[in-house]
């Protein structure tokens, strides 16, 4: 099997499902297991750091791990950053099989730090029976030091192992999210797979064709197509999921937009998605990917907003108000299919919806180890 710590909603589960293949997926969180269980992915629902085990020794081929990133993302606090010296520690008694948690999560300063050191306990028992063959992990950049930790244990039991930083718009995702990377393998030399998109196009060279340009969330969304509609802004809170947290009240819509002309020329509207409500927030044009999109509060919701314009000389049009970002769009923009099945409310589905990792950056990472080739046709986002 392939197993999957840590699983979430499912981005690596729907990239093995693009390359033909399947996970166990670990996952406490109620609403991503209601998520994989409506995309019929195989879920265990359990505490990572306390399930046991001896049920997968003997079976994995591969190990993938998305610690919670919470506390050590720049959407938080950072916590993780000042319990990382323990985190080490955890790692290193690990790595030798001595289980040193409980004392030391003690005296982090943010109880999920230490799961971060959680792949480790798993990675100590498998390399008992020599497994897994493969390994792939992710998490936000401040990890990277970390991983480097994992790369030094995981090299001298055998495996060939690559770690950095990769950036997601380079894989045709629609946003820049930059995250640490860690890809061990027993049987071939790890490292990163080439990427195909640049933030300017390539031209063809002796070499083949040059990268293609970075997806915009344009075309992503699949907006100024006049076959396609601009998406609405969508109110409640969802199936089971209780009630909305965020009011909606009475907004104009992208569509009102469109129809007013802001998509035209003449008009000069100029639609931008906004990542937060804070004063350092990323603004990136709808011509150009996404900055990284994290949820999980209010001083993170995304919105799009629209630059004042003119209709003529001097005559200057309201902008619209700023409208938030629907889960199906932030799902796209994560390279999740328009019907991905989110479960809870709005605020249960974003949070799934920052936390996973984007399926076609995943995909990616898996195909060599699965001895499979992405083609174009085998992420289609706009839909």
């Amino acid at each position: 099997m392939i197993l999957d710590l840590f699983a979430g909603p499912g981005g690596w589960s729907h990239a093995l499902t693009v390359l033909g293949g399947h996970d166990v997926g670990l996952e406490w969180d109620e609403w991503a297991c209601k998520t994989r269980a409506a995309a019929g992915l195989v879920t265990i629902r359990t505490d990572v750091a306390r399930y046991p085990l001896w049920p997968f020794l003997g079976w994995v081929e591969g190990l993938i791990a998305s610690p919670p990133c919470q506390a050590w993302s720049r959407a938080g606090k950072r916590l993780g950053l000042l319990d990382q010296p323990l985190v080490h520690q955890a790692v290193a008694a690990l790595s030798q099989g001595r289980d040193t948690r409980a004392q030391l999560l003690a005296y982090c300063r943010d109880e999920r730090s230490l799961l971060a050191a959680e792949p480790m306990r798993y990675l100590h028992a498998l390399n008992s029976v020599g497994e897994p063959g493969w390994v792939v992990m992710e998490e936000v950049p401040d990890v990277l030091p970390l991983w480097h930790q994992y790369a030094a244990v995981l090299r001298t039991w055998g495996y060939s192992v690559w770690t950095g930083i990769l950036n997601a718009a380079d894989y045709g995702v629609p946003q820049t999210r930059r995250r640490a990377i860690l890809i061990a393998s027993r049987t071939r030399t790890a490292g990163p797979p080439p990427p195909t998109h640049a933030q300017n196009a390539e031209p063809e060279s002796l070499f083949g064709p040059g990268r293609e340009r970075w997806v915009s969330m344009a075309t992503a969304l699949g907006w100024g197509a006049t076959d396609r509609p601009v998406p609405t802004v969508c109110a409640g809170g969802g199936p089971g999921g209780g009630p909305e947290p965020f009011p909606s009240g009475s907004r104009k819509t992208l569509s009102d937009a469109r129809d007013r002309g802001a998509w035209t020329p003449r008009a000069g509207w100029s639609w931008s998605l906004r990542s937060n409500n804070q004063a350092n927030a990323t603004i990136r044009s709808v011509q150009e990917p996404a900055g990284t999109l994290f949820f999980g509060h209010r001083a993170n919701e995304c919105q799009w907003i629209a630059e004042p314009a003119t209709d003529g000389p001097g005559q200057a049009l309201p902008s619209p108000e700023p409208i938030r970002i629907t889960a199906r769009e932030a799902g796209l923009l994560q390279t999740f299919p328009a019907d991905y099945p989110w479960s809870g409310n709005k605020s249960q589905q974003f949070s799934q919806i920052g936390n996973a990792v984007p399926p076609l950056l995943a995909a990616h990472l898996l195909a060599p180890h699965l001895g499979k080739q992405l083609t174009p046709d085998d992420f289609t986002l706009a839909a």
